[in-house]
């Protein structure tokens, strides 16, 4: 979750422009812990009914089918750069705008032209699919309908290729109170390079529920129900295998032992100790002097990465560690991927 310290949150008049390269991913709690979002690849028009610890969710499809689990990268995204302005002392506002390639890169897509057109149809998705909920977000029980988000548009594009340049995107009350009462997780900054539906649901509630304990268990059954899985107890057991020999979910692996599922924290434990443990406190100004020689970057993010690279490199003496942590920003930087702003 969020850091604890309170913030002083600034609100934006009318809309910002998500302009921070590659911040720590978020997601939120509520969704992580129950099924919104479809894993059919095919069009879903099946209405949900969903209730758990007294809370009741019904998930009403549009006429093109629930919001899929892919179509939530673009709530992940705009999630991220809020949290990432917040925690900077930024103006923020759930109304966002966005660069197209901008978004297509950092979830991983393509850029070609169909990947525009699957992003006009996420988009769509994500607008009409109606959730019924009294799920409490930011200590206030919401007992309404809306979409997962309020409304898109598009706000500029190439005329001659009718891709989308700019668009903006407007977050529900629902999904941008959960930003603001920190009711959000990060999680694994490669979480886009999981390509399948089943594994993505299955790396949400890992984080959500084992999180950085040692160890959760729960019944195969109800795992399928948390799931959002269609498919029959027999043939979820088999995908569960799949995922299971794949070992791919990066801070967690799970063994099926009968008909319990165990799963196991081993790397986001230590990367969380790596933060812990480290003494290593920079002036105020080195941040300053970091936003000059990597800008576009989150620079809070970029320390995280720098403070478990000198954890994991044995601790080496350093002799100036805000000159050594400005020289790994302009590093980057220099080396790796060019802010996507940038890009067009």
């Amino acid at each position: 979750m969020l850091d604890d310290k309170p913030l002083k949150l600034r609100e934006s008049t009318d809309f910002f422009v998500c302009d921070i390269s590659h911040p720590v991913l978020k997601d939120d709690i509520a969704s992580m812990e129950n099924p919104i979002f479809s894993l059919s690849s095919k069009p879903d028009r099946e209405v949900r009914y969903y209730a758990a610890n007294g809370n009741s969710i019904k998930i009403t499809p549009s006429g093109i089918g629930l919001a899929t689990i892919h179509d939530k990268d673009i709530l992940i995204y705009c999630m991220s750069q809020i949290v990432a302005r917040m925690n900077k002392g930024e103006p923020i506002n759930k109304k966002i705008r966005i660069k197209a390639r901008d978004l297509l890169a950092s979830t991983n897509r393509g850029t070609g032209g169909r990947a525009y057109k699957l992003l006009k149809d996420s988009l769509e998705r994500l607008r009409g699919t109606s959730i019924t909920t009294d799920i409490e977000t930011n200590g206030k029980r919401i007992v309404e309908g809306f979409g997962l988000i309020d409304r898109w548009k598009i706000v500029t594009e190439d005329d001659k290729t009718d891709k989308m340049i700019e668009l903006e995107i407007t977050l529900s009350d629902w999904m941008y109170n959960s930003i603001l009462g920190k009711e959000i997780l990060t999680i694994n900054k490669k979480y886009f390079e999981l390509r399948g539906a089943l594994e993505r649901r299955i790396y949400e509630l890992a984080r959500k529920y084992c999180g950085k304990q040692k160890e959760w268990r729960i019944n195969i059954e109800k795992l399928r129900e948390k799931c959002g899985s269609q498919s029959n107890l027999r043939h979820f057991k088999y995908l569960l295998k799949k995922i299971q020999d794949g070992d791919e979910l990066f801070d967690y692996h799970f063994n099926i032992e009968g008909e319990i599922v165990v799963f196991n924290s081993f790397k986001q434990e230590y990367s969380h100790k790596v933060i812990k443990d480290t003494k290593i406190l920079l002036k105020s100004d080195t941040y300053i002097k970091a936003r000059k020689v990597a800008p576009g970057y989150d620079i809070y993010a970029l320390e995280q990465e720098w403070l478990s690279w000198w954890k994991t490199s044995g601790q080496p003496e350093l002799r100036s560690p805000d000159a050594a942590f400005v020289g790994f920003c302009r590093q980057k930087y220099d080396n790796g991927l060019k802010p996507y702003g940038l890009l067009l």
